[in-house]
């Protein structure tokens, strides 16, 4: 044996003996994990206990990134502990997760960010199916868009946060990357025909421009259906996000957004209520008249209380908030415990017709 080989040899010992007590330790953790879900089946009871909670993990998350003293980077090691926590969480009750298909959408991507690779993830039809099944318990929660760095705010998911009682438990941030897929080994220059969905398409124009110029390019309304029906086409491709990575799908092209910052936000929904975290987000609904100054007036409360909005948007109003109001959809920081955010929502509901409190919830952590 060399002396490299001995060297080696040596580490690769030292790395065993590493693994065998993380192995220890995870099992030691998953046990612990197990004695909370029993603890609070006791005195909550079987049906009423909740697992999952969001303010908890993301404090977690938060001390695994301060106390972290490398090689592996903050957020590196924060994923590990994600996923370490998922599947304790998995041990003791998997969470289901709605989502506005088809599999391997960027909804289905930030659900595996957020809750972990272990939660089971349930893809369905419609953004009104998963305030549906989340409203009727069918699953624990539901992930929807709510903005993108190239199309703004989600006005769909606007309305169904109009209509529905449900309650922000927490949001997801995603760097958007878009690829080439095709259900066969092809080579670029044999791209007849691209399909995508029309913002999608919209994002990777320049690149199709000077890489599949004569290509026609389709836009669809579902991408699950071309998905479905592409087989018998000769030189059809989708543009699809990093989800699309099963054996049928192979990678024609990839990184072909025009935009390579291009970032997604999702929110979190569920029925309950969230503590603080300590670096938390409030979200509200507010309706005001169609008058000189109703804008300046929602915003004096935040600028008296030095509190910061981090995104408002308006739109006309509908359904539970009025049809002939604006209505403002306003995040800020802080939770709506904190007194300072109690002040500016007593001030919103006095200076306005409606208010709406969509949740607060942790603040994005990886």
């Amino acid at each position: 044996m060399t002396v490299q080989e001995q060297e080696l040899q040596k580490l690769r010992q030292e790395i065993d003996a590493i693994d065998q007590n993380l192995h220890q330790l995870f099992n030691q953790r998953a046990r612990c994990a197990q004695r909370v879900a029993e603890v609070k089946e006791k005195y909550q009871g079987v049906e009423d206990a909740v697992f999952y909670r969001p303010e908890r993990e993301a404090q977690v998350l938060r001390k695994v990134m301060d106390r972290n003293q490398g090689p592996l980077e903050d957020k590196a090691v924060a994923h590990l502990f994600r996923e370490v926590m998922s599947v304790c969480l998995a041990h003791e009750k998997p969470l289901q997760i709605a989502y506005l298909g088809p599999a391997g959408a960027f909804a289905q991507l930030a659900s595996h960010k957020h809750f972990g690779v272990s939660a089971d993830t349930i893809a369905v039809n419609s953004l009104d199916q998963v305030f549906k099944d989340v409203e009727n318990s069918v699953v624990n929660y539901g992930i929807v868009p709510i903005e993108n760095s190239s199309q703004g705010i989600a006005t769909g998911t606007l309305d169904l946060l109009k209509r529905y009682s449900l309650t922000i438990c927490g949001e997801v941030e995603l760097s958007i990357k878009l690829h080439l897929f095709s259900d066969k080994v092809i080579p670029l220059s044999e791209v007849k025909t691209v399909y995508a969905l029309s913002e999608t398409l919209s994002q990777c124009s320049r690149w199709l421009d000077q890489h599949c110029a004569s290509a026609a390019r389709s836009t669809v309304a579902s991408l699950e259906q071309v998905m479905q029906n592409i087989a018998d086409e000769e030189g059809a491709v989708i543009i699809a996000g990093d989800g699309v990575t099963n054996h049928r799908w192979h990678l024609v092209a990839q990184n072909i957004s025009c935009d390579d910052q291009h970032k997604a936000r999702f929110l979190i929904l569920g029925r309950q209520e969230i503590a603080p975290s300590g670096l938390d987000k409030t979200t509200v609904l507010v309706a005001t008249l169609d008058k000189p100054g109703a804008l300046y007036s929602l915003l004096t409360p935040f600028r008296e209380n030095q509190i910061s909005i981090s995104r408002i948007d308006t739109f006309t109003g509908g359904s539970a908030l009025g049809s002939s109001r604006s209505v403002f959809y306003i995040d800020f920081e802080g939770h709506q415990s904190d007194q300072k955010i109690q002040s500016i929502l007593k001030q919103l509901s006095q200076n306005s017709v409606e208010i709406k409190m969509l949740g607060s919830y942790p603040r994005a952590v990886l």
